[in-house]
């Protein structure tokens, strides 16, 4: 039995139709679920994603199994895989991993594709430069993986970075973006309120009410 057909095996057996049928409602029906609540998904297979650190590689055929099922699950597995096995990954892993971000898009799985890019970055600057085009990429989930990638670096943050990808998305009308760029925002109003502030203070006639009243929340 391949790799991909114990994970869908597990699946399977822990799947619940009721569960199901309320995440594919959740995700406004663009899925198919077996109905596996995290906790129980990630128990599910814990042990594959042990023993796949265990061979100190990326399975990319494994993966691409994965993410090819109907079900979200799969791709939850991917994301929880790759965030598990970060520190295997480089800069060329990332070609792979934007074909991901490119294919059943929604925030659920971008919010998660965010951070094996963001760890790859703190390793090699090269991430940078990719993550300033992505923020002007025509697809706007593209960008906001380069708007969130940095999330929760604090004292790592790159503000230059941070401050340029920003204002590349300030005149952007798009839901998912003006959410990305108050979230980001927030989070690193944690480390440095200040600087959010004066953002906020220099942009505020450009950026949509949602980022400001996101962006704002921890401020004083």
């Amino acid at each position: 039995m391949s790799k991909y057909q114990q994970l869908r095996q597990r699946l399977i057996e822990n799947s619940n139709p009721e569960i199901a049928s309320q995440m594919e409602s959740y995700l406004r029906n663009k899925f198919k679920f077996f109905g596996l609540k995290s906790p129980e998904r990630r128990e599910s297979y814990h042990d594959l994603i042990k023993l796949e650190k265990a061979n100190k590689k990326i399975d990319w055929d494994f993966l691409d199994q994965a993410w090819a099922d109907k079900h979200r699950e799969a791709q939850y597995f991917v994301c929880d895989y790759l965030i598990a096995l970060e520190k295997y990954l480089t800069f060329e892993d990332i070609d792979h991993i934007f074909n991901y971000v490119k294919s059943k898009q929604w925030w659920d799985t971008i919010d998660s594709l965010i951070k094996p890019i963001g760890k790859i970055g703190l390793r090699d600057d090269r991430v940078n430069d990719l993550m300033l085009a992505w923020s002007q990429d025509d697809d706007f989930w593209i960008r906001r993986v380069a708007i969130e990638h940095q999330l929760l670096r604090k004292d790592k943050m790159n503000i230059e970075l941070l401050n340029t990808i920003l204002e590349n998305n300030l005149d952007s009308s798009e839901f998912f973006i003006n959410k990305a760029i108050g979230w980001a925002l927030r989070d690193y109003s944690k480390t440095n309120p200040d600087w959010v502030k004066d953002f906020i203070s220099k942009h505020h006639a450009e950026m949509a009410s949602l980022s400001i009243k996101e962006g704002s929340k921890y401020l004083s």
